[in-house]
């Protein structure tokens, strides 16, 4: 006989959506199995995700909605299960990008998560820890699911040259996460700067921070430090930043300027006729 763990649904996001998922299934005279197959999923990975030991894909619970007539509950819980998966550290910062109109953010070395792909993604967390890295992945991941809301934050990210320059996941990776920088050329509240090399000294050595804007609270400002966060919300902290910032996008290349840049560096250092060269070497 199957051991069907016994979950408490208040214990966590990812508890109440397996025991709702359960709920649901067994009102529809399902087995694990026979669920499985109408969702094309395992009987194996329906029993892991109702006890709590697999985190649900976002396909998941879209099938599971559809095939349960839910409602779309599932589909509705899985931004909040992911963000509980979060490192409680982070899980603040979550919340904060959920919340806000406008993000501004300003990173030294490498693309910032809500714009890295999933490789990238997987290459930055997979460098000293591979454990659970698939799920980690899907975690950061689930975060982007900000930018495709009907009412997406605007979003301004002024990225350090040198982040285009470290080749993180090896260059197939890179290659495909400065595209993925560019298929937002066009989007008017996605908006993406770099800061060239020959800016010099600029307001951002400082390292990397990020601002946040809401529509009724005041703003936050938020750094980060090994295996910790700094949200604040002190005003002269606040300001200060914004003053920063604004700076920096003084500083860094025009959004037109900028996507020819990635563009350059994407197919001259990452591009096919690296590795044919490098080939006939």
């Amino acid at each position: 006989m199957v051991n069907i763990n016994t979950l408490d649904p208040s214990a966590s996001p990812l508890d109440y959506y397996g025991f709702e998922l359960r709920r649901y299934r067994e009102a529809a005279g399902l087995t694990q199995r026979q669920f499985g197959d109408v969702i094309n999923y395992t009987g194996s990975m329906v029993g892991q995700v109702e006890t709590a030991r697999k985190l649900p894909t976002l396909d998941f619970s879209q099938r599971s909605d559809a095939a349960l007539c839910t409602g779309g509950l599932l589909t509705r819980l899985h931004p909040l299960v992911m963000r509980s998966q979060l490192p409680a550290w982070f899980q603040q910062v979550a919340e904060l990008e959920v919340r806000a109109v406008e993000i501004c953010s300003f990173q030294t070395h490498m693309i910032l998560g809500l714009l890295q792909t999933p490789a990238y993604a997987r290459a930055v967390l997979g460098a000293l820890d591979r454990s659970d890295l698939d799920d980690r992945t899907a975690v950061r991941l689930a975060r982007q699911s900000i930018l495709e809301k009907e009412e997406t934050p605007v979003f301004w990210a002024v990225l350090s040259e040198a982040a285009l320059y470290l080749e993180i996941g090896g260059r197939e990776t890179m290659r495909g996460q400065l595209a993925h920088l560019l298929t937002f050329e066009n989007t008017p509240r996605i908006n993406i700067q770099v800061l060239p090399f020959s800016a010099g000294a600029h307001a951002g050595l400082t390292g990397s921070f990020d601002l946040y804007r809401f529509a009724g609270d005041p703003a936050i400002l938020y750094t980060e430090s090994f295996r910790s966060g700094h949200p604040s919300a002190n005003p002269e902290t606040v300001k200060e930043c914004a003053l920063r910032y604004d700076h920096l996008q003084a500083a860094a290349l025009s959004l037109k300027d900028s996507a020819e840049l990635i563009r350059s560096v994407m197919e001259d250092r990452y591009g096919d006729q690296v590795a044919q060269v490098q080939l006939q070497q």
